[in-house]
C-alpha cells in the first residue's frame, strides 16, 4: 500500500508573523499550501492585506470556512455567551475545525510563525497526523528580522496596525479599550455592529459584553474616550515609547495571550 504524500502548510493569520512567514518560506517549500480562515467577521485592510500578500506570493491563499453558519449559529448555540478568554469557541469552531477539517487524516507539517524571541506554545492543533514546525525559532530570527523580511518585500505591515496590535475579528475580544477605541474612529459601522452583539438578559439579570467591566455603548461616550487616550499616553510615556501602538501593546504580557491561529 502506497503512503500518502506529506503536506507542507502555513496557515495565514492577516497578521505580520504568519505574512513574513510566508515570504520567508515561499523558494524553500515550493508546495506549500496556504490557507487562511475566514470567520467573516474579519477586518476590512485584513482582506486587503492578504490581496497583496498573495499577489506577491504568486500563489492562491486558500480561503476556509465553517460550513454551519459560521459565528452568529455558533453563538446560539452556545447559549448566547459571547467568546472569551476563558472560553474561546470562536477559535474552535471557525479557526481549529475548519483547518483541521481541510487537513483530514493526511500527514502534514504545518509551520508556524513562533519567532525566535518569544516564548509561548506553538501548536494549533493536536491531530496526531499534523506536526509543527518553527523556521523563525530554527533559524534564529526574531522581530527585527520579521520586520525586516516585510519592508524588503514591498508588502510592509497590515494597515490596521495604526490603530490595532493583532490580527483577528474586528470585535476580537483580546482588543484593549485603546484599540476598541481605534475601531470606534475607523470603523465606527463595525463598532455598532460588535455593540448590537451584547445583551442583558431581563430574566436571568445576566451580562454578555465583549469586556468584563464596560459595555461598548458606555466605552463610547466621549469623556470616556478621551480618558482611555489619556491613560494610553500616560503609559506610552511610561513604557519610554514614542513608537507605535501595536508595539506597546504588545509589550504587555500579562494575563492570557490570544489564540496564535487567530494572530500570528
Amino acid at each position: 500500500m502506497s503512503m500518502k504524500k506529506e503536506r507542507h502548510i502555513l496557515a495565514i493569520s492577516g497578521g505580520k508573523d504568519s505574512a513574513a512567514l510566508a515570504i520567508y518560506m515561499r523558494d524553500r517549500v515550493p508546495d506549500m499550501e496556504y490557507v487562511f480562515c475566514d470567520t467573516d467577521k474579519e477586518l476590512p485592510e485584513t482582506y486587503e492585506y492578504l490581496g497583496r500578500l498573495e499577489a506577491l506570493l504568486g500563489k492562491r491563499i486558500i480561503v476556509l470556512k465553517d460550513s454551519t453558519g459560521g459565528f452568529d449559529h455558533w453563538l446560539e448555540i452556545y447559549g448566547n455567551y459571547l467568546p472569551s478568554p476563558r472560553m474561546r469557541w470562536c477559535t474552535k469552531q471557525l479557526k481549529l475545525h475548519p483547518f483541521e477539517y481541510y487537513v483530514g487524516e493526511d500527514p502534514v507539517i504545518q509551520y508556524v510563525g513562533i519567532r525566535a524571541d518569544e516564548d509561548r506554545d506553538g501548536y494549533i492543533s493536536t491531530k496526531p497526523n499534523i506536526q509543527s514546525k518553527f523556521p523563525f525559532k530554527e533559524d534564529g530570527l526574531g522581530y527585527s528580522d520579521i520586520i525586516r523580511v516585510l519592508n524588503d518585500s514591498g508588502i510592509g505591515l497590515p494597515t490596521y496596525y495604526k490603530w490595532r496590535s493583532r490580527s483577528g475579528c474586528y470585535f476580537c475580544f483580546f482588543q484593549q479599550k485603546i484599540e476598541w477605541v481605534g475601531l470606534l474612529e475607523n470603523h465606527p459601522n463595525l463598532f455598532s455592529l460588535a455593540s448590537k452583539y451584547e445583551k442583558h438578559d431581563e430574566k436571568t439579570g445576566k451580562i454578555f459584553t465583549w469586556n468584563d467591566r464596560e459595555s461598548l455603548l458606555e466605552l463610547s461616550k466621549p469623556d470616556r474616550v478621551a480618558k482611555i487616550k489619556m491613560d494610553f499616553e500616560n503609559r506610552r510615556e511610561r513604557c519610554n515609547k514614542n513608537g507605535k501602538l501595536y508595539e506597546i501593546l504588545n509589550d504587555d504580557d500579562s494575563g492570557p495571550q490570544p489564540c496564535l491561529i487567530c494572530t500570528l
